[in-house]
């Protein structure tokens, strides 16, 4: 089998870390790997396979001979993507940075792989919580056209990064202990106010617009639309912050144009690649973060008509936002590409 040079940048962080754990776990063919971070991160020692990679610090000049740059997200995504392109690799980018340019293609390779073909350098990776939620949506829109979609996210806080898990765990322990808790991170570090997640939900992921729907729902709406194909498709979304280490869930409610059952909806579900159905009421079996946490595949469970219109289902769904919601949809869009001659 052919390898590939690959780059990641953001090597050190949570989404660069699951990008070398699936590489290995993959065996993703890989022939040489450069490891990319900020300037303070160079220097640090990582471990793949029996071999030892030391981190370099990004620059324009650090993607020479690289056929595949995975990037983990963040601001550097502005800078480095044009310069990795123009050094001749694809990026497959977890940012923000290009996810609504018309010119960049919006994949979930189970939902849309047709449109990794419309590249010119640069694939983006959409929100960690939209692809969870459209691993769900497609097999059912598959079935029967969708009219509407109401959404509510229950956000772990590895979303909001290390510092942010790292202070869940140290309120918790102040709490524990009597003593006074600080907060410093949620529901944004730059944001002017800051306040206490554990024990707590916090209906503010990122920052609010004009129409009054934070950043973070706003990308749910605009990226589903984009994904399915869909610019007219009618959702709304709320996104809450809990106190769960890893693993999003949501609550989606789907109104169709036509009749769906439940019987044919978990058929369509389960036949989908990476979902599993989780649904036994009568066990009490349903999908959580316990269950889905560090797993590749999403659950869904939960699914029940809903009898306030006319063809409306309601269902539950959880996945690994740092695995199937950003590292592991990555690596499987080159896995794609690799798979069809696109490299």
């Amino acid at each position: 089998m052919k390898k590939y040079n690959v780059a990641i940048l953001g090597a050190t962080g949570a989404v660069g870390q699951e990008f070398l754990n699936l590489i290995e776990e993959r065996n993703f063919p890989f022939a040489n790997l450069k490891l990319l971070a900020s300037k303070r991160s160079a220097g640090k020692v990582i471990s793949l396979a029996g071999k030892d990679y030391v981190v370099e610090e990004a620059t324009e000049d650090s993607f020479k001979d690289v056929q595949i740059a995975l990037f983990a997200g963040g601001s550097a995504s502005k800078t480095f993507a044009p310069a990795a392109v123009r050094a001749g690799a694809v990026v497959i980018d977890n940012s923000s940075t290009f996810r609504m340019d018309p010119e960049v293609p919006l994949v979930v390779p189970e939902v849309n792989p047709e449109a990794i073909a419309q590249h010119k350098g640069i694939i983006a990776n959409p929100n960690c919580s939209t692809i969870i939620m459209v691993m769900a949506l497609k097999p059912l829109y598959n079935v029967a056209p969708i009219k509407r979609i109401v959404v509510s996210t229950y956000q772990a806080v590895s979303g909001g990064g290390k510092e942010a898990m790292a202070e869940l765990e140290q309120q918790v322990q102040d709490i524990v202990a009597g003593r006074p808790v600080t907060a410093n991170i949620l529901p944004g570090a730059a944001l002017a106010k800051h306040y206490q997640i554990a024990f707590n939900l916090i209906p503010q992921i990122d920052v609010f617009k004009d129409n009054l729907y934070t950043k973070e729902e706003m990308k749910m709406i605009d990226e589903t639309r984009k994904i399915l194909a869909a610019p007219e498709l009618r959702i709304t979304a709320t996104t809450v912050r809990v106190p769960v280490y890893r693993s999003h869930a949501e609550s989606v409610n789907v109104e169709f144009a036509s009749g769906i059952s439940v019987s044919r909806a978990k058929e369509a579900l389960a036949a989908f690649p990476g979902v599993i159905v989780r649904d036994n009421p009568a066990e009490m079996e349903y999908p959580m973060p316990l269950f889905t946490s560090g797993k590749n595949d999403v659950e869904v469970g939960r699914i029940r008509q809903d009898d306030s219109v006319e063809h409306g289902l309601n269902f539950w769904v959880c996945g690994d936002q740092i695995r199937k919601g950003a590292a592991l949809n990555a690596l499987q869009i080159a896995e794609y590409m690799i798979q069809h001659a696109m490299l």
